[in-house]
């Protein structure tokens, strides 16, 4: 009988931990290969040659040939597509998510290759994506490919899954908080010990690898803020509602341009090569929109910038992110997420009456993440993570809230979690306890029990309990002696096949039933009765009290759905508890 306590983890937790530092530092290096691949293309697309220094699109010198080369990878990473493996396409988080929920977390190896291949394809040709989607997807086929290996079962297999998801993002951006905060709010579904702790040990192995592989320190490092007063902090809730104002269109803009795309009289291999035209299009405009764009996010958060140009940068980034994410191309959303939110603040922070311009693209970039990702806790300490600064906790926290409130009220679903829901999978991201969970059975369970006493005759059962008259009362009854102690538990499908096999009308009900009775105790929770029930498929569990076999109630499916009454009880009954009266004698006196 599993002991009552806070949690269900046992020693497993540990070898999975194992595993998960292994999986941590593997993440580690395939984050370094994808941020040098990325580069590598960047060189040959723009400036032909085999190269891994790093530079940006934007510094080419291909004048209007430019606009070709996007669409050039927009072609290959097609053809990667159609030939390869579909599970390239988008931005990664949707397919980490419909193989959790759907794939029994079960990734294939081709993708492990596959993604990130394409992806510092997409990107090294101008793509305006960032790197943490698709290390999300490829750190989480690592996992998944490792747990494919070991005897694991389909839950543990999903713990592997998001441990490579957080350590990838973990390693590419020094956030290992923020990764397990997005694992949390994104990937896991649940918050228990035995899948959180190995993400947090595979984050933070990969976080600590970080320094010898990309370099120690924030991404992204910025000057200290100072602290903002009332005013400062009423403008962070309206940098925030328009940052959740931004966030929806962003997201109706992404699934407008797929649907636009889903019209075009032609096979969906050629989408990423047509919205290749518009990134290249796009970056005539704005150079500076091309490409992953970490110089562009570390001058925002420097206060670097000039003001006349961020219009520019922030309608043309927005414009060819959206239209090239619905081509269907290979690449990440969060930095794009950045440079937007980051742009909108920095315009936001010419009006705003505290601050320094350095801090509203922050705040800003944090509340996009928020309001777009809808996990406004992972856009906090992302942002705190990426910048070192602790004064921007409070304007963050208001802003992604904010930003966060408004786009639930507005849109039923997240960026991430449309596509999946286009594909006939409804996923809810409202965490809490199990209503089973927290009701006991002493509060659902019957107490007013039937029973059969050991000692009856087995002949006399059918008609005294399982005839017609009684077919919808009961179907199964639990069995005691004198003493009231359980024996067992028999229904009439049992009964009929014990008769059948013992042709005694003498023998008692007590010496036909030989299996053991699955029972269930008081204090226990609802939940693990009805696991018990599922796991041994039966309908009901005779209830008795510790330390003894004495029947003192029973449970059935239809009282387990008291426990989620009660919660629906709690959840839309509206009472006034709090009755307040005017003494009419005070009154009068005064």
């Amino acid at each position: 009988m599993q002991p009552t306590g806070d949690f269900t983890a046992d020693r497993r937790l540990l070898s999975l931990a194992a595993i998960a530092a292994v999986i941590g530092s593997l993440c580690a290096v395939v984050a370094f290969a994808l941020l040098e691949l990325i580069q590598f293309f960047t060189n040959v697309f723009y400036f032909q040659r085999a190269s891994f220094a790093a530079v940006e699109p934007g510094a080419h010198a291909l004048g209007p040939w430019a606009i070709l080369v996007p669409a050039a990878g927009g072609l290959l990473i097609g053809l990667m597509a159609r030939y390869g493996s579909d599970r390239i396409r988008g931005h990664g988080i949707p397919e980490a998510i419909e193989a959790i929920l759907i794939g029994r977390s079960r990734m294939e190896p081709k993708v492990a290759v596959l993604k990130p291949l394409s992806s510092a394809i997409s990107i090294g040709s101008g793509g305006p994506f960032g790197a943490e989607g698709p290390i999300i997807m490829t750190g989480g086929a690592c996992g998944s490919i490792i747990a494919q290996a070991l005897h694991l079962t389909a839950a543990e297999r999903k713990t592997l899954l998001v441990s490579g998801a957080a350590a990838g993002m973990s390693a590419t951006f020094a956030a290992p908080l923020a990764s397990v905060l997005l694992a949390v709010e994104l990937l896991l579904f649940e918050w228990k010990p035995r899948s959180i702790v190995p993400v947090a040990v595979a984050s933070a192995v990969a976080a600590a690898l970080r320094p010898y592989v990309l370099g120690a320190g924030p991404l992204f490092p910025a000057p200290v803020h100072a602290e903002l007063g009332p005013f400062g902090l009423v403008a962070a809730l309206g940098v925030g509602i328009v940052a959740g104002m931004i966030s929806a269109l962003l997201t109706k803009g992404v699934y407008a341009a797929e649907e636009a795309f889903e019209k075009l009289p032609m096979h969906w291999m050629w989408w990423p090569t047509l919205g290749g035209l518009a990134v290249g299009l796009g970056g005539v405009v704005e150079p500076r929109a091309l490409g992953v764009g970490y110089d562009v996010i570390r001058d925002l958060l420097g206060g670097n910038y000039a003001v006349t140009s961020l219009a520019a940068l922030l309608v043309v980034k927005a414009v060819i992110w959206t239209i090239s994410l619905g081509s269907g191309t290979s690449g990440g959303v969060l930095a794009p997420l950045l440079i937007v939110g980051g742009s909108l603040g920095a315009l936001e922070s010419t009006v705003l009456p505290e601050g320094s311009a350095a801090l509203w693209p922050l705040v800003s970039m944090g509340a996009m993440l928020g309001g777009t990702m809808r996990s406004p806790l992972t856009g906090i300490v992302f942002a705190m993570e990426l910048t070192h600064d602790v004064n921007a906790l409070p304007p963050l926290l208001i802003a992604s809230f904010a930003a966060h409130a408004l786009t639930v009220l507005v849109m039923p679903r997240s960026i991430l979690t449309e596509k999946v829901a286009r594909r006939g999978v409804h996923l809810s991201r409202e965490y809490s306890v199990d209503p089973l969970e927290a009701v006991p059975l002493r509060e659902v369970m019957t107490t007013n029990v039937v029973t059969i006493d050991s000692a009856k005759p087995a002949g006399e059962l059918i008609a005294e309990f399982f005839d017609a008259r009684r077919a919808n009362q009961h179907k199964g009854y639990p069995v005691v002696d004198e003493q009231g102690r359980i024996v067992g538990v028999v229904t009439r499908a049992t009964v009929l096949e014990l008769l059948q096999t013992n042709t005694d009308d003498r023998a008692k009900v007590g010496e036909l039933v030989h299996q053991a009775a699955i029972i269930a105790h008081p204090d226990e929770s609802c939940r693990v009765a009805a696991e018990r029930m599922a796991t041994n498929g039966i309908g009901r569990l005779p209830v008795v009290a510790r330390g003894e076999l004495r029947v003192i109630g029973i449970v059935t499916l239809n009282d387990l759905l008291k426990a989620r009454g009660h919660a629906l009880d709690l959840e839309h009954r509206r009472e006034r508890v709090l009755r307040l009266r005017r003494d009419s004698a005070t009154v009068g006196s005064a």
